[in-house]
């Protein structure tokens, strides 16, 4: 006898051919289940919903109660079998694939793909071209470190400072303002060409445009705090910035915003937090610095892992620093109102004595600025005089 399953009172509209179809999943093709209920037109139901499914009925179960208005045999068909026959896994849940199927669209990496569907419109489908083991641990290190900056600012703590020290708070503010913009949009640009496959590289990217949105947030407030104006944005200090957006290589944005770049701005950011007049100046930049550090660190990463897979790729890394110092340079890089600012709030005073200290203060901060720039570039495979040399090259703008 076929196996029997009674669907009672329940309709095939109210859920029953959920019932039906567990009944038929452990049945082969060919293979028959009686279907018994007493909802009404429940034979009609069930023969369009097994037309539809590709299975086929016969005659009612003959050994059905006679109280039993619907006694429905199906004949289990191969359609879905034949649907999943070319289905193949879009890789491995555990693990990115080496390479990336475009027709896998945005299935879950390991589910099972079924064949046919748009093809997905994505560039960076080779994972050595976009990954970097340390990834995964850094974005859940960005997920547990996410912040509220109405809450992890005490806002009541940066008035009183004289005008023109809150004059270069602004300025400086405000230079930071659109150095993370462009940094914001960068990881957004990278986000729409990355293959879904490579989830942690596209998990730890959003977290970063969320961090820069942060920081955007934060500098804006602290710029608006006790003035009704934002500072000045010198031409020199925008065409550097612009010139990172242009860069449509994964590798090559990635390294220019964050191992010459953002690992450059983590420096200042230090230097701004050491040297703030007031608490909020300080809050603001330890917090973002501290974002910023995990920038760097996956763009290092990043590009390590690219030029060890592929040691030639160094020239390139090399073509795209020259090139970019080749476009900007006739452009005046830092303005002289960031520059002078910094001094200022280094030095604390218009003394002569604090000024010297500032500006000298200035000069070492410039000094790491490049030390860290040799360190992560020895660090990706440059020799150490080569490092040195594509440091020198770096825009005069910091990031």
């Amino acid at each position: 006898m076929p196996p029997t399953i009674d669907l009672e009172d329940l309709s095939l509209t109210e859920g029953g051919h959920l019932l039906v179809a567990r009944a038929l999943h452990g049945l082969r093709p060919g293979e028959t289940l009686d279907v018994r209920g007493h909802a009404p037109a429940l034979d009609l139901l069930l023969g369009a919903w097994c037309r539809e499914h590709g299975h086929a009925v016969s005659r009612g179960d003959a050994s059905a109660p006679s109280d039993s208005p619907a006694a429905v045999r199906i004949i289990k068909g191969d359609k879905e079998e034949q649907r999943w026959r070319g289905a193949v896994r879009a890789g491995s849940a555990a693990a990115p694939q080496a390479h990336a199927d475009t027709h896998w669209g945005l299935a879950a990496r390991g589910a099972l793909v079924e064949d046919g569907g748009p093809a997905l419109d994505v560039a960076w489908v080779d994972r050595d071209m976009v990954w970097a083991d340390v990834a995964p641990t850094l974005y859940a290190r960005a997920a547990a470190a996410q912040w509220d900056p109405a809450t992890a600012v005490d806002w009541v703590g940066s008035g009183g400072l004289p005008d023109d020290i809150e004059d270069a708070v602004v300025q400086v503010m405000t230079y930071l303002v659109e150095n993370e913009q462009a940094a914001l949009m960068i990881p957004a640009r990278l986000l729409g060409s990355l293959h879904p496959q490579f989830r942690e590289v596209m998990q730890l990217l959003a977290a970063q445009v969320a961090d820069e949105a942060r920081h955007v947030e934060i500098f804006t407030r602290r710029a608006l705090a006790n003035r009704d104006e934002m500072g000045r944005s010198g031409a020199g200090g925008r065409a550097s910035l612009q010139s990172l957006l242009g860069e449509p290589d994964f590798t090559l944005a990635s390294f220019l915003l964050s191992v010459m770049g953002e690992g450059t701005f983590v420096d200042l950011l230090t230097f701004l937090h050491e040297h703030a007049p007031d608490p909020v100046t300080a809050q603001v930049t330890r917090l973002a610095a501290r974002d910023e550090a995990r920038h760097v660190a996956f763009g290092t990463a990043h590009t390590a892992h690219v030029a060890h897979a592929d040691p030639a790729f160094l020239g390139r890394l090399r073509g795209a620093v020259e090139r970019r110092h080749d476009a900007l340079r006739e452009t005046a890089g830092l303005s002289s109102d960031v520059y002078d600012s910094l001094v200022l709030l280094a030095a604390g005073s218009w003394e002569p004595a604090a000024i010297r200290g500032g500006w000298n203060a200035v000069q070492g901060l410039q000094r790491r600025m490049d030390e860290g720039r040799r360190r992560r570039l020895a660090f990706i495979g440059f020799p150490d005089d080569e490092a040195a040399e594509l440091s020198a090259l770096h825009t005069r703008n910091f990031m």
